[in-house]
């Protein structure tokens, strides 16, 4: 390797700058005070504003550097929990969850899935292994060794399903879980949780992973977990670390994951084998290493993973839940099992959730209450508000009835442990100044009545009329569900409520207030063609009109597709009182075809 200055010991430094930036094959080096690179293995170190020339092979080694001059993972803190045993104990979970009250009985049990040459054993709880039977072996072979293996065939599907769910049980800690789809094996093992920003609200990283660790293993899951600053210095230090949960401090990736081994980088056994065959055993073999050749030999995988573990290369989590703009969490001592206590406990959560979003001017529109019971089940109901609101009562009554609705369906088991009110989606709501009228409260208990029948009987049950551009009259108006709220365009528009209520006292209303499903035909004689009707027969029943009004004239909407025609609009009163409101589709001396008389609607 050429030849550098030498600088001085004493403060941490990296690379500012990629090599094909930098001038006639060289590059400059950068000094910053807190993040490390390790050159052949040792900590080098430059005043802080220095800058000197370095050969570009330097920035092929396999430093912990993204070449940027920042590492990415600094203010995240990532949790990887890890069940080494995820699928047989799943299975005697379930087992015991099925026999309750009675007791399940010990003895060896494996799961055993179609393989090469037949059934092979796939994994075994502690008795079976006691008694010789391992991962991989033929279920001839592993009954023969243990006549009183009890076997059950794998599922793979349910185990996923399973790690999902304890995700959403793990969203009582923090909004962001996901199911980690990189296992030791074939399948996922584990789950990720962000707790950015979380810790202090359980005393502290270390305990708040102390909790989570007792709980599931209360669970009867065996359990490893720990916590780093990314997501692959976590996933390794819970897989392949000495310790069943570790905190690992803050940019303490580097020394932490230098004694595991290559295969804690989530690499394919193939990689990993082919590293240790040229003696790259351990992570920290590669520090100082040569990018190109490994890479040439590799592919780009082993310094795409090692920067990700270092914090180098971003590498973000997908939760498996929506985002979460404000929550409000309450948690007991002793489980909840009445339904009285859970109503209080929503009370004071939404009262809480409701402060902060008068302080925020924000109203919530959608919310999620998740109740996370004592044996890891979590029941989750949504509620949802035609317009912005923060009244914590009307919330909180929603959630009642959604309580009450379940009934006997909603079981407690052994308790409700903790409550989360969460906001999914949110809308800008300022102060808005009361008149003398009461306008605006009488508005909003009307919004909130309709709140509550769309969240008794569902949002699709009860619609509104919402305006469209066309002067159609099928299509001027499109009917969608009353919590969806006003769109954007709708602010503001004037509804004429006061002069539409005027022509329905004074009989003079332009337009029947409900229309056909579609317009019907009917049968029509008038006293000239392009005049009003004067006898039509709808339903097989013929009306004699004694008054008509009319004609309305609707132009097609040249820009749709189709055939479309000039419509006529007439409204006729019948002999006995009744009012239609019929139109002639097409002209007499501009279409070919003749036209046609439809019945649109009937006045009420």
């Amino acid at each position: 390797m050429p030849s550098t200055s030498r600088p001085k010991p004493g403060v941490w430094f990296e690379f500012a700058s990629a090599c094909s930036a930098s001038p006639a094959g060289s590059c400059f080096v950068r000094s910053y005070p807190t993040n490390p690179i390790l050159v052949s293995g040792k900590k080098e170190a430059i005043q802080i504003g220095l800058a000197f020339r370095v050969s570009p092979m330097i920035c092929s080694l396999f430093v912990p550097s993204s070449f940027s001059g920042r590492r990415m993972g600094g203010e995240r803190r990532i949790v990887a929990v890890w069940w080494p045993h995820w699928a047989i104990e799943r299975l005697e979970r379930d087992l015991a969850r099925r026999a309750r009250p009675l007791r399940v009985p010990e003895k060896p049990r494996a799961l055993a899935m179609p393989g090469v040459g037949g059934l092979r054993v796939t994994a075994r709880n502690e008795l079976a292994d006691a008694a010789g039977i391992r991962p991989g072996q033929m279920v001839s072979d592993a009954t023969a060794l243990c006549p009183g293996l009890e076997l059950h065939s794998a599922d793979r599907e349910g185990d996923r399903k399973g790690l999902v769910r304890l995700a959403g049980w793990c969203g009582r800690y923090t909004p962001w879980t996901a199911l980690d789809p990189q296992g030791i094996g074939d399948e996922p093992d584990g789950i990720l949780l962000d707790i950015t920003g979380c810790d202090h609200l359980f005393g502290g990283e270390a305990k708040l992973l102390e909790e989570l660790r007792r709980r599931l293993q209360g669970f009867g899951l065996t359990t490893r977990a720990a916590i780093a600053s990314t997501r692959g210095a976590a996933w390794a230090l819970a897989r392949f670390g000495n310790q069943p949960a570790l905190v690992l401090p803050v940019n303490g990736e580097v020394d932490a994951l230098r004694s595991l081994p290559v295969a804690a980088l989530r690499l394919n056994e193939a990689i990993v084998n082919g590293l240790m065959r040229l003696g790259l055993k351990k992570i920290g073999d590669l520090y100082g290493k040569p990018r190109a050749p490994v890479t040439a030999r590799f592919g780009p995988e082993v310094s795409r993973r090692l920067d990700e573990a270092l914090g180098f290369e971003p590498e973000p989590i997908s939760p498996e839940l929506p985002p979460v703009f404000y929550r409000a969490s309450i948690t007991f001592s002793e489980g909840l099992t009445r339904n009285a206590h859970i109503e209080d406990a929503v009370k004071r959560i939404a009262a809480d959730l409701c402060e902060v979003l008068e302080r925020e001017h924000q109203g919530a529109r959608r919310l999620e209450l998740q109740l996370f019971r004592v044996d890891g089940e979590v029941t989750r109901l949504q509620a949802g508000t035609g317009i912005a609101s923060h009244d914590a009562f009307h919330l909180s009554r929603l959630f009642r009835e959604k309580l009450a609705q379940l009934g006997d369906d909603f079981d407690t088991g052994f308790g409700v442990e903790a409550l989360t009110l969460s906001c999914l989606a949110v809308d800008e709501l300022k102060p808005a100044q009361e008149t003398f009228e009461n306008e605006s409260s009488r508005a909003q208990a009307l919004e909130q009545f309709i709140d509550r029948l769309s969240n008794r009987f569902g949002a699709d049950r009860v619609l509104r009329l919402e305006p469209r551009a066309s002067h159609i009259p099928e299509r001027a108006a499109v009917a969608v569900p009353a919590l969806h709220g006003h769109m954007p365009a709708m602010q503001g528009w004037k509804t004429y409520v006061s002069e539409q209520m005027a022509s329905v006292l004074g009989g003079s209303l332009p337009r029947p207030l409900r229309l056909l499903p579609s317009p019907e035909a009917v049968d029509v004689m008038a006293e000239v063609p392009e005049g009003p009707p004067r006898i039509f027969r709808w339903r097989r029943i013929s009306h004699q009109v004694a008054r008509a009004e009319g004609p309305e004239r609707l132009s097609p909407e040249w820009w749709r597709e189709g055939k479309h025609r000039t419509r006529d609009y007439y409204r006729v009163e019948d002999i006995e009182g009744r009012r239609f409101w019929l139109y002639r589709d097409g002209l007499y001396h501009r279409d070919n075809e003749g036209p046609r008389w439809y019945l649109h609607g009937v006045f009420e």
